[in-house]
């Protein structure tokens, strides 16, 4: 079976209410768990406080411009809440408000809700806690999640499901919705065969799952798939933090730079317009929409969208499918000087 068929199996199932498919067999599931204890043993672990990266980004441009700052909201687990780092401005929702106010030329405010060790089912109260708030609902919402369903062994079609609904619920709100799928859990370094087989290969099923879902209700998808590309494989001392399992500063970075095209994008604010044509040199184009997002799975950095009107074949729906050109963050002191200046601590990041 081909993995865009089983993701179209798990969405199938996520949209009419299944539990889940069965993946692996009995005595599968037994080895995987003993190579868990050992692979827990080994992974650090981190019991730090995510730092509280809430604030205003790039108010320089409000004392230019005059405009009132995007809303930038963001949903999920640990690595939505930069947990693995100690300053606010390495986190993933710094270097992304910073990254879009700069691209923007307009100041941004981050909301944070994302708690570390939350699964999809958390999502629900997250939504509540962004939209129900008082405070104007964002223009655009990101939401990194997945890999806790993976290790907790939540059925991928629930998992799809919880999703689904936190995105139409955004999408009904008038939000943006980029989704950084379920990173590739093969590529932590503490975990051996078959653990990492088998985490590798759940994790790229709940990933393309994913995508089926979050493009059918209008959102994109950016994959984290090998935690943001083979940078993470090739050089892990330096993108892991000290846990061996949260990225590291570095790390983020890496990720705020494969997220924030698309990220801009979704706002129509990408620069350069001819990038919104796919170009078939860099393996660009339109595909149906599970055999997109099975590609887009197993390589990190790609977006995947729906196609403009609808399109549809034999196939079901139809998706463009990108490989966008990253672009440098700002410079560290370009990053995050306004939002110390308004109160941004080191908090809970909950």
């Amino acid at each position: 079976m081909s993995r865009a068929t089983v993701a179209r199996r798990i969405a199938t199932a996520a949209a009419f209410g299944g539990g889940g498919i069965s993946l692996l067999g009995g005595a599968a599931i037994g080895v995987l768990l003993t190579e868990a204890r050992l692979a827990k043993r080994m992974v650090g672990g981190s019991g730090a406080v995510a730092p509280r990266a809430d604030g205003r980004y790039g108010s320089a441009f409000a004392h230019r411009t005059g405009e009132t700052p995007l809303r930038l909201g963001f949903l999920g687990d640990s690595t939505a809440a930069g947990q693995g780092v100690r300053r606010a401005r390495e986190t993933p929702g710094a270097l992304l408000a910073s990254g879009l106010a700069a691209v923007a030329e307009r100041p941004v405010q981050l909301v944070n809700v994302a708690l570390p060790g939350a699964q999809s089912d958390d999502l629900a109260r997250q939504v509540t806690l962004l939209l129900e708030s008082g405070a104007p609902v964002p223009e655009v919402v990101v939401i990194m999640i997945g890999a806790n369903d993976v290790t907790h062994r939540m059925p991928l079609a629930t998992s799809v499901r919880l999703l689904s609904d936190a995105v139409r619920r955004l999408r009904e709100a008038e939000c943006e919705v980029v989704v950084g799928t379920c990173p590739d859990l093969g590529s932590v370094e503490p975990v051996y065969q078959p653990l990492r087989y088998l985490a590798r290969r759940m994790s790229r099923q709940l990933a393309a799952a994913q995508t089926i879902a979050v493009v059918g209700l209008g959102g994109r998808t950016v994959s984290l798939g090998a935690l943001l590309g083979p940078e993470f494989e090739a050089r892990p001392r330096e993108l892991f933090g000290p846990d061996n399992f949260h990225p590291s500063a570095e790390g983020y970075a890496t990720a705020a730079m494969a997220v924030l095209p698309t990220l801009c994008a979704a706002l129509g604010l990408w620069p350069d317009t001819d990038d919104e044509r796919p170009d078939a040199r860099r393996g660009e184009g339109f595909l149906p929409v599970a055999q997109a997002a099975a590609e887009a799975a197993a390589e990190g950095g790609t977006e995947v969208t729906a196609a403009r009107g609808a399109v549809s074949g034999p196939r079901g729906r139809w998706a463009l499918i990108k490989r966008r050109r990253r672009r440098g963050l700002p410079a560290e002191d370009e990053r995050h000087p306004e939002a110390a200046a308004e109160g941004v601590g080191t908090g809970g990041a909950g």
